[in-house]
């Protein structure tokens, strides 16, 4: 056979071999199915929810799970000391802020059951230093955070003494509280979350029982069931194993310690791990301490004088997440962070303890409820955006007054030109003058005033009652205007005096120790400075002689001009 004349039909032939095989595998390729994606395990998809913290130069956190009373997952992300290199356990120690406050509630609720205190006894006849304000301050007050007392920690930072800069101590809460001349409102008439009120609840347990708050709940609570790692943080100074240092993050991302320096408890001060609260939430679901009728009391929602129901109970919030019933307190004391949940229905409980501010601990526990509840959850619905003209949308912009406290809110036009922030938070346009955030836990409504009277907005959370608030007119005073506040005004209520000058053409306040910031004008007569609302009064001459401040949890506090 002449090999020449053979070569191309055997070149034919490895080329159809070559194109039959390459078909073969493309058709397999094509009928083959894709692989599935493995499905996550549980602890990987809680896991995600934890990555950010799963470091070895970060603070982090501590989860903790339990289903039907028993543990299912306790881990670990992050360091508990960065000095030291030294990384968080399951059981380290934390503070947990205002979650301690249901420890502090069942304190009280308990003596009640020793029939030695009612919820309806004044504060007065446990600690007569309270001053008499006409109308009965009673322990359920406190319980529900309708006192109406000031509050301990703003009136601490305005007397130039805030927390993480001054030590503090019960017997100084008991001395501010003495000078007090009057309270943010009636009684019963509001809900305003009041920490003055939980320190005070413990020095009640103590006088009462004649024990300290540590030594009572250990008795009570703490060791019957168990709570081998908790205890009331009563000196700042003491040693606790297995404690994690506390952590601030700068602006550059790097930290600062930030721990606790104040032997202030029933407030917060509650030093424990995610185990014993957990042995706590089961506590809760199956009463061995109180029983059954201690649990309905925490958990009984305050009412107001006018009959409205507030979503916080007596040291618990008692609220719906997604359709079911949620149980939990958060909280918040230097660089620790705290949030506990429980979901009776589902027999769930989840708490994430941290040691680096701006964790977002209910959000992380929220997340692992969405793990743990997929499937359960009734999502809320939605608003429907409305497309609004945005010179509609700028009819609203401003700042906004609230008359009963003289707090300010501004409303801005946001970015996309499509939306407005109301106090900073992102609200879209259901209609032409009402609105609500993305998830629907926040509405406003504007209204337009009749003549001669302003714009007028309702805000509310559905949480608490609607404020109502009031559009003011620009305020810009001329560096001259500003002459007239200059002067030295006393508050006897915090023994504070502040200097107010103007410096570079704008106004500026001075006070202890060496404290200085500039107040920026928000409407007629009212400056903010340090987040601080101080509105200027005047006598019937019209000279300025004096001010009222607003700091959120304190209001009209009053400074007088000495300088007149």
């Amino acid at each position: 056979m002449d090999v020449r004349k053979s070569r191309p039909i055997v070149v034919l032939i490895l080329v159809l071999l070559v194109t039959s095989a390459v078909a073969i595998l493309a058709a397999g390729q094509q009928q083959a199915p894709t692989p599935a994606t493995p499905e996550l395990s549980t602890q990987a998809k809680v896991d995600r929810v934890f990555e950010r913290w799963n470091r070895s130069d970060t603070p982090g956190c501590v989860v903790g799970v339990a289903v039907d009373g028993k543990p299912v997952l306790v881990k670990a992300y992050g360091m508990a000391n960065l000095e030291y290199g030294i990384r968080l356990r399951p059981d380290t120690v934390f503070e947990s802020g205002s979650v301690a406050k249901q420890f502090t509630a069942t304190a009280i609720a308990l003596l009640v059951q020793d029939g030695k205190l009612s919820l309806d006894d004044p504060v007065r006849k446990y600690i007569p230093e309270l001053p008499d304000f006409g109308t009965p301050v009673l322990i359920r007050h406190f319980l529900n955070h309708t006192s109406g007392l000031r509050s301990q920690w703003p009136l601490m930072s305005l007397s130039g003494r805030p927390t993480g800069l001054a030590v503090h101590t019960v017997d100084e809460i008991l001395e501010l509280v003495s000078r007090m001349k009057e309270l943010n409102f009636k009684p019963g008439d509001e809900f305003l979350y009041n920490n003055t009120g939980y320190t005070l609840l413990g020095v009640v347990v103590a006088r009462v029982s004649g024990k300290s708050l540590d030594a009572f709940c250990q008795e009570r609570m703490f060791k019957p069931l168990g709570m081998a790692r908790t205890q009331w943080r009563a000196d700042f100074r003491g040693i606790v194993p297995d404690r994690a240092t506390a952590y601030g993050r700068k602006s550059d991302g790097t930290f600062t310690t930030n721990m606790s320096f104040t032997d202030v408890i029933g407030n917060g001060g509650l030093l424990t791990t995610v185990g014993d609260l957990l042995i706590w939430n089961e506590n809760l679901d199956s009463p061995r301490v109180g029983g059954r009728a201690l649990v309905d009391q925490l958990e009984t929602r305050g009412r107001l004088n006018d009959g409205f129901e507030n979503e916080y109970a007596q040291g618990l919030n008692v609220t719906t997440y997604k359709g079911l019933r949620e149980v939990s307190h958060g909280g918040s004391t230097a660089g620790y962070q705290a949030f506990l949940a429980r979901f009776p229905e589902a027999r769930l409980s989840i708490a994430v303890l941290s040691n680096v501010t701006a964790s977002g601990p209910a959000r992380l526990v929220h997340e692992v409820a969405d793990i743990f509840l997929a499937g359960k959850f009734k999502e809320p619905a939605k608003p429907v955006a409305a497309a609004v003209p945005i010179e509609t949308l700028k009819r609203y912009i401003g700042v906004y007054r609230e008359p009963l406290t003289d707090a300010a809110m501004r409303v801005e036009l946001d970015k996309d030109g499509k939306t407005l922030r109301i106090g900073g938070q992102a609200v879209v346009p259901v209609s032409g003058t009402t609105f609500s955030t993305a998830d629907g836990s926040r509405q406003a409504a504007f209204e337009a005033g009749t003549a001669g009277s302003p714009l007028r907005m309702r805000d509310t959370d559905g949480r608490s009652k609607p404020r109502q608030w009031e559009a003011m007119p620009p305020f810009a005073p001329k560096p001259a205007d500003l002459e007239a506040y200059v002067g030295t005004y006393y508050s006897d209520e915090i023994d504070t005096a502040y200097t107010i000058y103007v410096e570079g053409g704008k106004l500026k306040v001075r006070f202890r120790p060496a404290q200085r910031f500039e107040i920026t004008p928000v409407y007629a007569e009212a400056f903010e400075a340090e987040g601080n609302l101080l509105r200027f009064t005047r006598d019937g001459s019209g000279r300025v002689d004096g001010f009222l401040v607003y700091a959120g949890r304190v209001r009209h506090l009053r400074f007088v001009r000495k300088d007149l």
